[in-house]
C-alpha cells in the first residue's frame, strides 16, 4: 500500500453498496438515458478495477476504436491504479489516456467517484463479488457498461444483476459482458448451426476448463506480503481474490463460466438441475485460500439433455478447454481457436479476429447506433449455472434451478468491507457444508 488513507475503516456492507448505489444516479436523472454523442465524438471510458484483467480490457477498448479515451480510473489499492495508468500511457501515448490526478480514485468508494466523473462508459473489472453493486450503480448513473464475467458469486447477486439488466433496457443503456466467445466468429457460426438443427435433436453435451496451475506464484507472493507489508486479513483476501471464495465465487464461477455460457447459448436454455462433486487435492496450503481445485458437475437441461461439466487447475495434468454438443445426426466441437461439426452436415471453421477486441467493437457500435446491446440477463443466467454447480459440489446435494434462484438465502458478503479483520476462510466439505 502506498496510501495510508485507504486503510481507514469504511464499515460498509454489500447491502450498503446496493442501497447507496442510487446516489450516483442523481445527476443522471436530470438527463435522458441512453443519449450519446455523435459518431464523430469521443467515448470517455472510466476503468473500475485496475488489475491485470481491467487493464487488459481498457487496452482492448482503446484498440477497438480510435475515438475512445480513458478518462478516469478507480481501484481499492493505489499501487494497482498507478501500475495500470503507467501501462496504459506506455501502450497508448498521446491523448488516448486523458485521466488526471483529479479523475483517479482509490478506496472502497472509488467506483462511485469514477461514476461521478465525466465518463460515458465504464469497465467493471473488480473481483466478481463487487460486480452486482457496481453494475447497479453504473446503470443508475446513466452509464453504458462493459462488465467482466462472472457478474456475481451468489444467488442474491444474480437477482440484483437481472433487475439491473431490466433497468438498463428501460434506460436504453448497454451492458456487454466479458463472455467473449459470444463475439467470436467461429463460435457464432457453429452455435448458429447447432441452433438451426444441423446436429439433429440435441441429446447431450460436454464442456471443460481443465488447465494447469494458475497464479500459484502470485498466491505465494501474497502470502509472504501479508506479513512483510503488514496487510490485514481483508487486504490479503481481496488481493488474493482468485483463491478467496467470497471474492471470486471459486474457479468454476470465475473461469468455467465461459464454457457453461456456451452450453446455455447452444442449447437455448439454462439447466434445470445440477449434481456436482469436487474438492482440494493439489492445492491444500493456506495461501490458496478456501476454493476447490477441481469440480465435476452433471447439468440437466430441459427435455432431459445432460451436460457433463469439468474444470480443474492442476499442474502436470491433461489440459482441455472446449465444448462439445452431441446430436442425433452429429456433434459439434469448439475451443478458443477452432470449431467444427462432424456428421450429416459437416462444417469446419478456423481462426477468428481477436474476440477480446471484437466484444468492445460490438459494444461501441451498438452505442453509436443508438441500439445498445444488453447481455445482462444471459450472463446472469450463465453465472447462476456455475454457482448452482459450485453449491452442489460444496454441499453434496442435487439442486434445482428454481430453488437456487428463488429459495436460496446464500449471501457470501462479509459482515463489513474494511481493510481490517475478515472472516476465516473455511474450506467446504461435501456432505457437511450446509445448504443455504
Amino acid at each position: 500500500m502506498t496510501d495510508d488513507s485507504t486503510r481507514e475503516s469504511s464499515g460498509v456492507t454489500r447491502r450498503d453498496v446496493l442501497k447507496t448505489a442510487s446516489l450516483a444516479s442523481i445527476a443522471a436523472a436530470l438527463a435522458p438515458s441512453g443519449v450519446f454523442a455523435a459518431a464523430s465524438e469521443r467515448i470517455r471510458v472510466g476503468l473500475i478495477g485496475c488489475g491485470g484483467r481491467g487493464t487488459g480490457a481498457a487496452v482492448d477498448c482503446l484498440t477497438a476504436s480510435p475515438d475512445v479515451v480513458i478518462a478516469a480510473l478507480g481501484d481499492l489499492f493505489p499501487d494497482q491504479l498507478e501500475s495500470s495508468l503507467r501501462e496504459l500511457r506506455q501502450k497508448f501515448p498521446g491523448e488516448r489516456v486523458t485521466a488526471t490526478p483529479e479523475t483517479c480514485f482509490t478506496g472502497f468508494e472509488a467506483y462511485q467517484k469514477v461514476l461521478g466523473a465525466p465518463v460515458d462508459l465504464v469497465i467493471l473489472a473488480t473481483p466478481p463479488f463487487f460486480r452486482p453493486g457496481h453494475l447497479k450503480a453504473a446503470i443508475e448513473a446513466g452509464k453504458h457498461v462493459f462488465t467482466e464475467k462472472p457478474v456475481a458469486v451468489d444467488p442474491q447477486g444474480v437477482k440484483s444483476v437481472i433487475a439491473t439488466s431490466e433497468l438498463a433496457a428501460q434506460k436504453r443503456l448497454a451492458i456487454v459482458a466479458g463472455t467473449q466467445r459470444r463475439h467470436q466468429a467461429h463460435y457464432l457460426e457453429i452455435v448458429k448451426r447447432v441452433r438451426g438443427g444441423d446436429l439433429g435433436e440435441v441429446v447431450a453435451g460436454q464442456c471443460y476448463w481443465n488447465m494447469g496451475a494458475l497464479w500459484v506464484e502470485r498466491a505465494a507472493e501474497n502470502w509472504e506480503n501479508r506479513k512483510a507489508k503488514g496487510w490485514s486479513d481483508m487486504e490479503w483476501q481481496i488481493r488474493n481474490w482468485l483463491f478467496t471464495g467470497w471474492c471470486s465465487g471459486d474457479h468454476i464461477v470465475e473461469q468455467h463460466v465461459h464454457n457453461l455460457d456456451v452450453m446455455n447459448w447452444a442449447l437455448g436454455s439454462h439447466p434445470v438441475k445440477a449434481t456436482g462433486m469436487g474438492g482440494r487435492a493439489a492445492r491444500t496450503e493456506p495461501q490458496y485460500g478456501n476454493i476447490f481445485d477441481h469440480f465435476a458437475v452433471e447439468f440437466e437441461y430441459p427435455n432431459g439433455v445432460r451436460v457433463l461439466s469439468m474444470c480443474r487447475q492442476t499442474a502436470g495434468a491433461a489440459e482441455n478447454v472446449s465444448e462439445r454438443v452431441v446430436g442425433s445426426r452429429g456433434f459439434s466441437y469448439t475451443d478458443s481457436t477452432d470449431g467444427y461439426i462432424k456428421g450429416a452436415k459437416a462444417y469446419e471453421a478456423k481462426g477468428s479476429p481477436n474476440p477480446y477486441v471484437e466484444e468492445h467493437k460490438d459494444l461501441l457500435a451498438s452505442i453509436r447506433a443508438g441500439r445498445p446491446l444488453n447481455e445482462g440477463r444471459q450472463v446472469a443466467e450463465s453465472t447462476l449455472t456455475a454457482i448452482m454447480g459450485r453449491m452442489s459440489a460444496y454441499t453434496g446435494r442435487a439442486l434445482s434451478w428454481d430453488w437456487v434462484l428463488n429459495a436460496s438465502k446464500l449471501d457470501l458478503s462479509p459482515a463489513k468491507l474494511e481493510l481490517g479483520e475478515a472472516p476465516t476462510l473455511e474450506v467446504p466439505v461435501p456432505g457437511k457444508t450446509a445448504l443455504v
